[in-house]
Order: structure tokens, then C-alpha cells, then sequence
């Protein structure tokens, strides 16, 4: 989706914008192994970057070190995610933890669901105070058609922001 999400936005079809994100919150992105490291590379990274940077604001996103297809994996995929080694898959997380908290980002963007449910159980399990958003919502956010009630997961500074019917 990624790829025909950065064409709609190039074509003028998908009429995102930043300027929701008056405040200057920080948002950094996940790059899920299955879908960069193993399969489509740094092309789709680059494609995924293009979407972030249009909907938060190019001055808004703080990459990771390393990324693209050097990113690290945050340890929930490959079916990792649903197995009973729980603290295995949260030690392991650790890493990608701290490469987020080198970010200083409030949000991470994640295109993939796995990447979702682990980065944000690192964060509550860990005690991290950032949250974690699927890339669909943030541009439903931008085009301000995200309800109040697919909200409540996001932080206080982004729950009435660009509220349908009240548009920046």
C-alpha cells in the first residue's frame, strides 16, 4: 500500500498535508523487516519516507540509526509475536527500544500490524512514554476524516487534532 499511497500523493489524488502538525511533534518510522530487509529494500523505505514526511511534515520526522534495510528488527515478527516466549521477545525488543529512544520521537509510524502490537508493548512494558501509530491512521488524520473513536490509542496532543469538520 505504501507504493500507491506515495503515488495518489505525487498525482494530487491523496491530498494529505501537514499542516495539522502545528505543534511540531516528532515522528519517527519503523521499517518492517518482511517488507524492506527481506523483500522490497531501501526503494520502499524511501517511498515509506516520502508518506511520512508528507503527512507530519519533512522538518517533523526524526529517522532512525541505522534504517532502511539496516534498520533492526523490533522482534515481533515471523510469528514471533503470538508465541508463549513473552520475556525472550521483549528482551530482544530492547534494542530496536533504545534505537527509538535515540530518536526522541513522541510517535512511531509503523506500516505493519506485527511491528505495531511489539513496539507498543515495548513502550508500555518498559515504561516509554511514545506512542505508536499505524501509517493509515495518521493519513486519515491529515486529511482530517479520522472520528473521534479511532483516536483513543493516540496521546492527548493528537486526539482533537484536525477533528473532522474542524480542518487547519
Amino acid at each position: 500500500m505504501i507504493e500507491f499511497y506515495a503515488k495518489g500523493i505525487r498525482e494530487g489524488k491523496l491530498k494529505v498535508n501537514s499542516k495539522w502538525n502545528e505543534a511540531g511533534i516528532k515522528f519517527t518510522v519503523q521499517d518492517p523487516c518482511k517488507l524492506v530487509r527481506q523483500s522490497l529494500g531501501d526503494w520502499i523505505a524511501d517511498e515509506l519516507r516520502f508518506v511520512v514526511k508528507a503527512v507530519v511534515g519533512e522538518e517533523n520526522f526524526v529517522d532512525m540509526v541505522p534504517n532502511k534495510s539496516n534498520n533492526y528488527c523490533c522482534g515481533g515478527g515471523g510469528g514471533f509475536l503470538q508465541n508463549p516466549y513473552v520475556e525472550e521477545r521483549l528482551k530482544f525488543g530492547r534494542l530496536k527500544l533504545e534505537q527509538i529512544d535515540r530518536t526522541g520521537a513522541k510517535y512511531v509510524i509503523t506500516p505493519c500490524h506485527n511491528c505495531h502490537s511489539q513496539i507498543m508493548e515495548l513502550a508500555r512494558h518498559y515504561g516509554r512514554d511514545f506512542k505508536v501509530v499505524h501509517l493509515w491512521t495518521l493519513i486519515c488524520l491529515s486529511l482530517g476524516i479520522l472520528a473521534e473513536n479511532e483516536r483513543l490509542y493516540l496521546g492527548d496532543d493528537l486526539k482533537e487534532c484536525n477533528l473532522p469538520g474542524k480542518h487547519a
